[in-house]
């Protein structure tokens, strides 16, 4: 069992993202040819066939919202793979932290109260993976000005997951 909950993004703001993306351009739903491809909604690859959508999504914009942080500059959007139709969201017997693969490098990226970056790291996964997040996380929130961190892919710089500080299990507004 992981030490932090990566949160997915919550079904409010999915259904808001199935309309209109925070780009404010409408989804195009397509379907998956391949495998892989990492869901926000439900924390796992995608499956070849499966009807996705490539969106524009701003997570400190929808914790600041939830929260009253006044990100300003950090407020930023990237692209994110959802389904495009309702889905169940993550499964109850899914075991560690999502797209988390030995060797893969992701960004740790700590952000205050406020929404303003108060730090981070580099992190290369390790052949003990959830081992490897749980330091990371432990690490962030030694910090008591650390209120969530975002984990990020090195190479696209896309938006994987959040962990927020005292682990609640609820979804990303």
């Amino acid at each position: 069992m992981t030490a932090h909950e990566a949160r997915p993004i919550g079904p409010d703001t999915l259904e808001e993202l199935r309309t209109t993306d925070d780009a404010g351009r409408p989804c195009v739903p397509y379907k998956a040819t391949e495998g892989g491809d990492p869901l926000r909604c439900c924390l796992r690859g995608t499956e070849s066939g499966e009807l996705i959508a490539l969106v524009s999504y701003a997570p400190l914009r929808r914790w600041a919202a939830e929260t009253w942080a006044r990100p300003g500059a950090y407020d930023e959007q990237g692209p994110v793979f959802i389904h495009a139709e309702r889905c169940e969201g993550p499964a109850g017997d899914r075991t560690g932290y999502p797209f988390s693969r030995a060797g893969a490098l992701r960004t740790v990226r700590r952000y205050d109260a406020e929404g303003a970056i108060i730090g981070g790291r580099l992190l290369e996964i390790p052949a003990e993976e959830e081992k490897g997040f749980d330091a990371a996380f432990a690490e962030a929130f030694a910090d008591p000005d650390v209120a969530l961190v975002h984990v990020r892919a090195v190479e696209y710089g896309c938006f994987h997951f959040e962990v927020r500080r005292g682990g609640a299990g609820v979804p990303l507004a």
